[in-house]
This record gives structure tokens, sequence and C-alpha cells, in this order.
């Protein structure tokens, strides 16, 4: 088996498994607060870092970057529970293809805080990309068709925030400390509310909790294996199997069919999103002006 095959093979895993962790938050959702859904996730994730924080600890703490720490953790947390929110209030296929619109937020971020160059093609892009935004959400006289439709937006502009805050905190910041301050942060973040959201879960709720903790903290340990076995555009292009797999279980679990706006807006959103990542691995390396 090739690298890049088994990449791909990987990331198909990996999207199916993110695909059925959306699933069963929407499923949790029903009887539980998002925010109960996330504590538990983080819980069941810290639990799973515990070894490779534990080597380094409490050094891998140890910043001089605490405000843009800050600035990360603030991101991820609004990308997860306005995620989770959104995936509770919106049919999955709608909450997957407006959560893949923090490429273009993402894009607008590094240019404006972190002075990257973007030439015409991607400018015209992201144009593209928010156009299939306008149509999924459909904005007309009588203001947004599903209001819910923002709060999957704002789940893209925090993840978006994050990734940026990444880009810049790694490169002083080991893998070790990054992985440590969403671990330990995101789930307190979460875990406060508690106090007055904790709905105590019988034997069949605590165990579709446990099981989004579980697939989540899979997916991404394949996501990760994915990256290093194949070519990184080749896998993250394989993110956008995940429509697929929230189109199926949506209708599966749900009833759910994406209707005409949805589709068509998934269609301009992930074509300019393909577009952005295959131009960016070809600027990397060299064969290309800057986008």
């Amino acid at each position: 088996m090739s690298p890049n095959l088994k990449g791909v093979l990987l990331a198909l895993g990996a999207t199916a498994m993110f695909a059925t962790a959306a699933a069963l938050t929407k499923l949790a959702s029903a009887d539980y607060n998002v925010l109960q859904i996330l504590f538990v996730r983080q819980v069941v994730i810290m639990i799973a870092v515990v070894p490779p924080m534990a080597h380094n600890f409490p050094q891998n703490l140890k910043t001089r970057h605490i405000g843009l720490h800050g600035i990360r953790l603030t991101g991820a947390f609004i990308a997860l529970a306005c995620g989770f929110w959104a995936v509770a209030v919106l049919p999955l296929t709608t909450a997957t293809v407006l959560a893949f619109s923090s490429v273009f937020f993402t894009t607008l971020l590094v240019v404006a805080f972190l002075g990257e160059r973007v030439g015409a093609p991607r400018i015209g892009a992201i144009a593209i990309g928010f156009v299939g935004v306008l149509i999924v959400i459909r904005p007309g006289i009588s203001g947004i068709a599903d209001f819910h439709a923002l709060i999957a937006i704002a789940a893209a502009l925090g993840a978006a925030t994050a990734k940026t805050s990444i880009r810049r905190l790694s490169a002083s910041e080991s893998t070790a400390t990054l992985l440590a301050y969403q671990a330990i942060f995101v789930g307190v973040l979460a875990g406060l509310p508690m106090i007055w959201l904790w709905v105590t879960p019988d034997w069949t709720g605590a165990v579709l909790l446990i099981s989004i903790g579980l697939v989540s903290t899979l997916a991404q340990w394949v996501g990760v294996m994915a990256l290093r076995a194949g070519e990184a555009s080749l896998v993250t292009s394989i993110d956008y199997m995940q429509l697929i797999y929230a189109a199926i279980l949506g209708y599966w679990l749900f009833a759910e069919w994406p209707d005409i706006y949805t589709l068509a807006g998934a269609a301009l959103i992930v074509g300019s999103a393909l577009f952005t990542v295959h131009r960016e691995a070809r600027r990397r390396s060299g064969n290309t002006r800057p986008m």
C-alpha cells in the first residue's frame, strides 16, 4: 500500500468518525445541554492524553504567550460549543456544510494578523465560498431563513481564530503544550456551567455521552495518522467526504434530507475550499505565486 493510499483510507475513517460523533451529539442533545455533552467529551479526551501530558508536566504549561493562548482557547471553546449547538438545532448536513466556511475565515485572519499575502485566485475562491454560505443561510428582506445558521457561522469563526492562533504559537510552543492547554482549559470552561446545567444520565445516556468522547478522540488520532502517512493536500481534501457521511446519517437517524439550497451552497463551499487547499499545497512546494 502506497503512503498516499494509506493516508486516504485513514482520512476516510477519520471523517466517518467525525460525522458519527456529530450524529451522536445530535442524539444526545435531545436530553442533555450541549455544554454537558462538551464537558464529558473533554473529560474523555483529557483521560486519553494524560500519558503524553504527564511525561513533562507541569513544564509543558510554561509559556511566554499566555494572551495568545487565551485567544486560541476562546476560539476553540466557541468553535466546539457553537458547533455542538448547531448540530443540535440544524439538519446535520447543513451544520456540516457551514462548518467548512472556517477555511475562508482562516484565510482572512491570517492576512489580517499574520501578514500572509493572498493573490487574486484565492480572493476569488473566498468570494465564491461566501456566496455558497449565503445560499445556505438565505438572507432576505425578512432576515435569515434559518437564524440558527448563524450559530454554525460563529463556530466556523471560532475555529478559524483557533487555527490562526496555532499558526503563530506553533513557531515557539511544543505540541505537548498546545495539547495540554486545550485539553485542560476547554474542559474547565465547559465544566463551570455544570453547577447549574448538569443532568445525571442513566446508563444509556452515560454510554452515549462517553461514546461521543471516545469516537472524537479516535477520530483525531486517526486523522493525525492520515496526515503523517500521506500528502497533506490530498489527505485534507478527503475531509469533505464528511458531507456525504453527514447526509447519510442525517437521513438514516433523523429523516433529514438536504434541500436544493444546501446542496448548491455545499457545491460552492467545497469546490472553492478544495481549490484553496490545492493552491496552498502548490504554493508551499514553490510551483506557483502567492495566492
